[in-house]
């Protein structure tokens, strides 16, 4: 009898990963790295990382639409919902990733600060502000990037942050230049365990070995 519930148990979790698959997208490689693609990326997108494996990544010139949580609350929800409303109303087509930041401060508030959509190209829509959404063009940057598996949760950003923050202190020539983010490039229909995220800290070159 266990030896059924546990094939039967396997049956139907297989069976649900098939469909997630089949229901979310499609199995895609980029970087040596697997991930479920959900959504097209911005124009000129770098390969994605490997997971565990830090990189500077080179990222082009884009246009990002973010709502801050002072506007519309810290809630994941709130803040997804306050751009979506953005692009159905704009007529703006949903791409991946999606951009979170935390305040992490030293209190240890890990609430969200903020949280954005990219555009597919810069020639879509135009900059400025809609409601609580402000749309402008981020330049071209480079950014120390490792790649991360599992929810979007502030535990994994941890996770990903600190092998960040450490391979920079191994390599003195890389400083940071500007907030830490992580990249979330699946929907909520994923299941959560092959969920294919990004935890960066942009860069700037400064030649000290």
């Amino acid at each position: 009898m266990n030896r059924t519930r546990k094939i039967l148990a396997a049956v139907s979790a297989t069976a649900l990963v098939v469909l997630s698959l089949g229901f979310v997208g499609c199995v895609k490689t980029s970087g040596g790295e697997w991930y479920i693609h959900s959504a097209a990326l911005p124009e000129d997108w770098p390969e994605l990382t490997p997971v565990g494996e830090v990189q500077v990544k080179s990222y082009p010139l884009y246009r990002s639409a973010e709502v801050s949580a002072l506007s519309v609350g810290s809630s994941d929800s709130s803040l997804f919902r306050e751009l979506f409303r953005h692009i159905s109303s704009e007529d703006i087509a949903m791409t991946a990733p999606v951009e979170m930041r935390y305040n992490g401060d030293d209190a240890g508030d890990n609430s969200m600060a903020a949280m954005a959509f990219y555009y597919r190209d810069t020639s879509i829509g135009s900059t400025g502000t809609d409601g609580n959404v402000v749309v402008e063009d981020i330049e071209p940057q480079q950014a120390a990037t490792v790649g991360v598996r599992g929810p979007y949760s502030t535990r994994n950003y941890e996770k990903g942050l600190t092998l960040v923050r450490d391979w920079l202190a191994d390599n003195p020539q890389w400083q940071p230049d500007g907030e830490p983010r992580y990249l979330g490039y699946n929907g909520p229909f994923v299941l959560w365990f092959m969920r294919y995220g990004e935890v960066q800290v942009p860069v700037r070159e400064t030649g000290t070995q």
